[in-house]
């Protein structure tokens, strides 16, 4: 389009009106901004809610405002609560952003169709201001999804050891109280019957709130319940709606309620978080508080399952021991009695050890063909088994002494059970032995290498632990010193480095234990960074050996699902065994390279290769072969029990891995160790 001759304008044209300010813009054209905003809204992708829409008339004046005052005196509280609600609906923080620009669009769509231009410096003032909004919404963003994580990072650890219900619980309202400072009291009711009962409690005035409990439907956290969604309260102590003793007599004002829920809406109980000197939390406060609330509803619903699933193991294992016994004390004596005991039918098993032909059985009673000591013992089992609706089973008895010289010393099993037609009609009772004498003495012979081996393991796990302990920790004391000589330094040096030696001898010999009693070694598979954990674990070695020069080297994706204590297990065995066998004067070169489905953890060292003899039982515990040549020996001799680098192995399988090595004398040695990323998913044995 041509200009209009500004020399005709002059004279034809009124002059034109000055240049708009920012702040009068946002203010006079708010309507027009928001219906542009509403617009784009519903042409974009649809969206169930949207709160920066709702609160868009307030978010525009603050803007206007911190227009006149200057970018530095703008009011930040919108953004905070924009970026905490964020948060908790779960949004990422590109989403947040991409809202910021879409209002920004918005406004300067308003400025190109306004006749009027903004004056001189208006446009960089109102691009700061928002430039100032998105970065303080992307902070506080930030900041929650942090505080987050650490709580939820903490409440992961304290269930890392599969506690019970109510220590989780415990557990949770501690962290709970550690991370919000304004929390003085918290507490969780569980679900029991129509009743929901404090199980844990923390804080002041908590101290008689266990056991208390109210209807799933009365009161504030019978609210909470019914409603399934979280709730507030100003003053709990003051309020009608408090039911709870706990809530109405310590003088709590602000308390905020969350529903315990699993995936499918099943209710668990209420948590709260109370505060004595606060009428409100902050919003940051409420979404840290859910956010670990539906973390600890998932380590509940774990615990449970492992309880259930720890019951139902344990009534299997009682089903195969019956089942075992049954089988293996073979011969099993059979027999039926009617409602009088009078026997109907017998096997030859059991007539053998009654002492007459089957034929001589039918037609008479069980008194009758049982010595008195016997009768009087098992004639009243048999009649309450006659009226019992659920059979006497495994019942054990043993020779009676003054049949001894006779028959010998044996023990028995009888199982005692009625017959019954489709109709519940009593027929009679039927009955079978079993000589369970060897399975007797087997059991206590079991039991005495059970106990043998648990002693072995708490001598190792314990007795020895808690004076090597002792040994290091005075080592470390003794470093400290400032006056004694070098001669004496390195001594206490000496003992400090063995008595971590042996540390890891006996972990080792526990889980070799463990891998060989057939319990294999345990892991706690979690979320993780390799490359994060194998670096703090190289520090750590780094301090045993201040001589010796460790490198670290991390590429691609190193996140996935590992046991955290196993990884750096691995990889302290490897580096150990790459310090004891390598140049000294060599580095050891440690990488962590991210795969499409693994995460391959290498460590590499130059010096002596591994003897080709050896190559094929690396990974074997107990390696001391007794034919290694001459030039061999000094690995031989530094090998101390060979079991580190068979825990390496076994370790790797338990998480569904697997170790390669490669040695040679051009290259050196190389340990390979493949962790698939998806390590629950495995089968374990």
């Amino acid at each position: 389009m041509l200009e209009p001759d500004s020399r005709a304008m002059q004279h034809d044209e009124p002059e034109r009106e000055a240049p708009l300010r920012a702040s009068d813009f946002l203010r006079t054209h708010r309507a027009a901004v928001l219906a542009e905003w509403e617009h784009a809204m519903h042409s974009g992708e649809p969206r169930s809610s949207s709160w920066l829409l709702d609160h868009m008339p307030g978010l525009l004046g603050a803007l206007a405002d911190a227009v006149d005052q200057g970018p530095p005196d703008i009011d930040n509280t919108l953004s905070d609560e924009h970026a905490a609600m964020r948060l908790d609906q779960g949004f990422d923080i590109g989403d947040v952003v991409a809202e910021y620009a879409l209002l920004r669009q918005c406004i300067l769509r308003q400025l190109e169709a306004e006749p009027r231009g903004l004056a001189a410096g208006e446009l960089e003032r109102l691009e700061e201001v928002l430039d100032r909004a998105v970065v303080q919404t992307v902070r506080r963003f930030a900041q929650g999804r942090q505080r987050v994580l650490q709580a939820l990072d903490r409440m992961s650890q304290a269930a890392l050891d599969s506690p019970t219900v109510d220590l989780i619980l415990v557990r949770l309202l501690t962290i709970v109280m550690e991370s919000v400072l304004s929390v003085d009291a918290a507490a969780v009711l569980m679900v029991e019957g129509d009743r929901l009962v404090v199980r844990a409690a923390v804080g002041l005035g908590t101290r008689e709130a266990l056991g208390d409990s109210v209807r799933l439907d009365e009161g504030f956290v019978g609210e909470v319940a019914t409603r399934r969604e979280p709730l507030t309260l100003r003053s709990a102590s003051t309020d009608a709606r408090v039911a709870l003793p706990a809530l109405r007599e310590s003088g709590l004002l602000a308390v905020h309620g969350v529903p315990l829920l699993e995936a499918g809406g099943r209710l668990l109980g209420v948590a709260y978080m109370g505060s004595h000197t606060s009428y409100a939390f902050t919003d940051e406060d409420m979404l840290l508080f859910r956010a670990m609330c539906q973390r600890a509803t998932v380590h509940l619903t774990q615990a449970r399952l492992r309880a259930a699933e720890r019951d139902a193991r344990e009534e299997a294992q009682r089903s195969l021991a019956l089942l075992d016994a049954l089988v293996a004390a073979t011969p099993v004596g059979i027999a039926f009695f009617d409602r009088d005991l009078r026997y109907l039918r017998i096997n030859q098993t059991l007539a053998d050890i009654n002492g007459f032909p089957p034929e001589e059985h039918v037609g008479r009673t069980f008194r009758e063909m049982q010595p008195d000591e016997i009768a009087d013992l098992v004639e009243p089992l048999l009649h309450r088994a006659l009226t019992a609706v659920e059979p006497l089973q495994a019942f054990e008895f043993s020779t009676p002494p003054a049949m001894v010289p006779l028959r010998g010393k044996s023990t028995w099993q009888a199982t005692f059970f009625p017959v019954r037609t489709p109709g519940d009609g009593l027929l009679g009772l039927g009955c079978t032995l079993v000589n369970i004498t060897a399975h007797k003495q087997a059991e206590a012979a079991l039991q005495h290498s059970v106990d043998f081996r648990e002693q072995l393991l708490a001598v190792l796990g314990h007795d020895l632990r808690n004076p090597l302990n002792a040994i290091g920790a005075s080592a470390f004391q003794l470093s400290r010193a400032q006056d004694l000589e070098p001669a004496e330094q390195r001594a206490v040096e000496r003992i400090r480095k063995s008595a971590g030696r042996m540390g890891r001898m006996i972990t080792d010999i526990l889980d070799f234990a463990r891998s060989k009693l057939g319990q294999g070694i345990p892991i706690s598979p979690q979320v993780m960074n390799m490359a994060e954990v194998c670096q703090a674990a190289l520090e750590e070695l780094q301090v045993a050996y201040p001589h010796r020069k460790l490198s670290f080297d991390a590429v691609g994706d190193t996140t996935g699902d590992w046991d955290p204590d196993r990884v750096s297990q691995v990889l302290g065995n490897l580096v150990t065994n790459a310090l004891h066998h390598g140049d000294a004067d060599s580095p050891v070169r440690t990488t962590v390279r991210g795969e499409v489905k693994d995460v391959v953890l290498e460590v590499h060292n130059h010096g002596e290769p591994i003897p080709d003899e050896l190559m094929p039982r690396i990974f074997d515990p107990f390696k001391t072969p007794s034919t290694l040549s001459t030039s061999t020996a000094p690995y031989k001799l530094q090998r101390s029990l060979g079991l580190g680098l068979y825990i390496v192995h076994q370790i790797a399988r338990a998480h569904g891995g697997h170790v390669e090595v490669e040695s040679n004398a051009r290259e050196g040695t190389c340990f390979r160790v493949y962790w698939p990323r998806e390590t629950r998913r495995l089968t374990r044995g």
